[in-house]
């Protein structure tokens, strides 16, 4: 096995693994179980708005080993876009092994890259203590922020 997973902008060819993950994610994190028709057009739908979001993925030994998703979300206050990171999914036998560190490398590196981003953000789930580690353990941390939502 290489040092590090090979990262690339993921491709429609991506969308069944993709689905699979986001499947797996949701009812790991929250326990919920999604409806794969729904998922699998979300997930397309991501390559119909590249300036919308994007997703990245991380392969070893051409298997994808992990994703994230990226959204923009325009700031006034900066007059930039804040790149928020979704969708993190990193199937169990691969974690822990510097993938999602390398995949949030790759954003930063592309963000830093690009001329109008300002910031990276994330949610998580309250009582996920793995991932917030691995958020801090690359140099996020908690802003003074609630969030809040409304479904509609």
């Amino acid at each position: 096995m290489s040092d590090g997973p090979t990262l690339r902008r993921a491709t429609p060819d991506d969308v069944e693994t993709l689905a699979h993950f986001n499947e797996a994610m949701a009812e790991e994190t929250e326990g919920k179980t999604l409806d794969p028709e729904a998922v699998r057009a979300g997930v397309r739908g991501v390559f119909d708005r590249p300036k919308q979001a994007f997703y990245l993925v991380a392969e070893r030994d051409e298997t994808v080993v992990g994703s994230l998703m990226i959204t923009t979300e325009w700031s006034d206050w900066r007059n930039a876009d804040f790149w928020w990171i979704q969708s993190v999914y990193v199937p169990p036998p691969a974690r822990q092994t510097g993938i999602y560190a390398a995949l949030h490398g790759e954003v930063r590196r592309r963000a830093r890259e690009a001329d109008d981003v300002c910031g990276l953000r994330l949610y998580v789930e309250q009582d996920n203590a793995a991932a917030r580690a691995a958020y801090e353990a690359v140099g996020m941390s908690e802003p003074p922020y609630r969030m809040y939502e409304e479904m509609l």
